[in-house]
């Protein structure tokens, strides 16, 4: 029997996450208009518009997680560097899901939205082995710790298989929310939805949970790929 709560997380207007070009990511409780106090135009009729909060991005406001403006000052690119096919240079983990079969579970894994929070290698190094090829191993322990190592993976990188079902997301329906790891990226949970038309979940991806930048670093913005650990990325 489902509670109550999961009853109200099905029936709410779930929240909405913009990422502005070359600019901070636009949360957005409500999309139902507001009147605006203290502005009006010039028929002197009140002027409505949906409220959000503008969260850092670039890695430089000094009002972190908020957007202080820093981004127009250090002049912040949004730009996706693993789109360029152009220079190759430039193209790092490709956007490619692999299976990783056992006999009782498959482990999907896809790299390229991988935040390297290391929950999997910290939690079960029997089964997910760095510098190893491959580099999971589906037979390294029981399937209910990979079950619930897989789990924990914030970024939705990992997901299990089983008898041919794909578990990708959370079996309980959870509130839509944006955690701010301590020096790392957005968590984001709960199906918050990404607008935008020019970007694309990876293949095999979550959208009930994903990682966003907010170093300004990462090569697949708006998703994080860890290069804040690279840059030593700070946020006091």
């Amino acid at each position: 029997m489902r509670s109550n709560n999961s009853t109200d997380i099905n029936n709410q207007v779930k929240p909405k996450i913009l990422p502005l070009p070359n600019g901070p990511y636009y949360l957005i409780n409500d999309m139902q208009p507001k009147v605006v106090d203290n502005v009006k135009n010039f028929k002197g009729e009140p002027l409505s518009t949906t409220v959000g909060i503008a969260l850092c991005r670039c890695g430089a406001s000094k009002n972190k997680p908020f957007c202080d403006g820093t981004h127009g000052v250090i002049r912040f690119s949004s730009r996706n560097m693993t789109l360029n096919e152009n220079d190759i240079s430039k193209i790092s983990t490709k956007d490619k899901r692999r299976d990783y079969p056992g006999k009782e579970i498959t482990i999907h894994d896809n790299r390229k939205i991988c935040s390297h929070a290391a929950e999997c290698v910290n939690n079960l190094p029997s089964v997910f082995k760095l510098g190893s090829r491959p580099w999971i191993n589906a037979d390294g322990s029981k399937m209910q710790d990979i079950i619930n190592t897989v789990r924990k993976c914030p970024s939705g990188a990992l997901s299990y298989s089983i008898d041919g079902v794909e578990y990708r997301d959370p079996e309980e329906q959870r509130n839509p929310t944006v955690t701010v790891l301590k020096n790392g990226p957005y968590h984001i949970t709960g199906g918050v939805e990404l607008i935008s038309e020019n970007i694309e979940f990876a293949e095999g991806a979550s959208k009930e949970h994903y990682t966003f930048c907010r170093c300004g670093a990462s090569e697949n913005k708006p998703f994080c790929d860890g290069r804040h650990k690279n840059i030593n990325f700070k946020d006091e």
